[in-house]
């Protein structure tokens, strides 16, 4: 149980990890590494972070569905539970970064 919780958390941090790597690649004019240094020097490098967490949406939904097309799987309640805590996680860092720091 305590394996699977932690497949989906680190599977949403790599979730969130790829959506905030899509979103800086198509929506801004910045390089990957520029707009995480300039995202932390300007501050809105938690904005950053909790838009690629919106990424974790598709995998959430995907751990609880049971069919994926025609391929039938089984629901996967713990992995969705891990991709939940890891979206938490990333919310709470976006805060921190955007009003404490």
């Amino acid at each position: 149980m305590v394996s699977k919780i932690l497949k989906g958390f680190i599977l949403g941090l790599i979730a969130n990890l790829i959506g905030t790597y899509l979103y800086i690649t198509f929506v801004t004019s910045y390089e990957f590494e520029e707009a995480l240094i300039d995202g932390y020097r300007e501050g809105f490098l938690g904005k950053l972070i909790v838009l690629g967490a919106v990424f974790n949406l598709i995998l959430f939904f995907f751990f609880l569905t049971g069919k994926v097309g025609k391929f039938q799987k089984p629901i996967q309640h713990y992995e969705a539970r891990g991709v939940l805590m890891a979206t938490i996680i990333a919310g709470i860092a976006g805060f921190l970064l955007n009003f404490i720091v």
